[in-house]
């Protein structure tokens, strides 16, 4: 079994850390640079950056922010927000990224995937998929989680790998900070369907919940935001639990 990654996940708006419930109810988490710092030292694999307001403000994502977090941090660094083409993820790659995440500038325009596979490599784009359980199932939604779209989670993921995103960040809103676990259901089945890696997001509230995402799932890795904003779980203790568990971790 390939090592799971655990990764913290900055939201950003307006230059300050933010973690909501359902993307909603926004509450400050404190200054970016200072837990990005932070948790690199307490060992995160990654960190993901996401200016959560920048496709609704129509603006990209904030340049300075990313350079000051990419200085403070050595580990891999995943930027998301308002990328609408090339030029954008130039900028922050430049600024310091070493992925960017994509989301709903892909889905209006799915050619942009390939376009920046092509020109970055797979390896640098990350498709975000935000996905909420509805009566038909699981349907894909845009601009920060406030418009639905007619796109099944699965069906946007697979179409997604075929026009070359390196790697899926799966978020169900419907467990997003509720601390209630991961959305297992939706996790297994798009893992299972996509050959390459999956990001869990939204649940994590125990250090059972990162075990049962690695052990009923073949996701790649872990996101969580509000217990580790707020020091209710460290990542040393989610990897010294997954160890105990014999997960293997890096």
């Amino acid at each position: 079994m390939l090592k799971k990654r655990i990764i913290p996940c900055l939201d950003i708006r307006d230059g300050r850390t933010v973690k909501g419930v359902q993307f909603i109810n926004l509450r400050d988490a404190g200054d970016a640079v200072e837990l990005a710092r932070a948790y690199a030292q307490q060992g995160a694999d990654e960190l993901v950056f996401l200016d959560i307001t920048a496709t609704v403000e129509q603006r990209s994502a904030l340049i300075h922010l990313v350079e000051k977090v990419a200085a403070a941090i050595h580990i891999p660094f995943t930027v998301g927000g308002g990328i609408n083409s090339v030029a954008d993820a130039s900028a922050l790659i430049q600024a310091g990224a070493d992925k960017v995440s994509i989301n709903s500038a892909a889905l209006k325009n799915p050619p942009l995937i390939r376009e920046l596979a092509n020109t970055f490599g797979s390896q640098c784009i990350v498709l975000a998929i935000d996905a909420r359980r509805e009566t038909d199932g699981w349907r894909v939604y845009v601009h920060g989680g406030r418009t639905p779209t007619s796109r099944s989670a699965l069906d946007w993921a697979k179409e997604a790998e075929q026009l070359g995103a390196g790697e899926i960040l799966l978020t169900s809103m419907n467990h997003d900070g509720a601390k209630t676990g991961f959305a297992l259901d939706l996790i297994r089945e798009i893992a299972a369907a996509v050959q390459i890696p999956v990001i869990a997001s939204g649940g994590a509230g125990q250090l059972v919940h990162f075990e049962e995402i690695f052990t009923h799932t073949q996701a790649s890795a872990a996101l969580a935001a509000g217990i580790f904003h707020f020091g209710e779980i460290s990542i040393p203790e989610v990897k010294q639990f997954l160890k105990n568990r014999q997960i293997p971790v890096r």
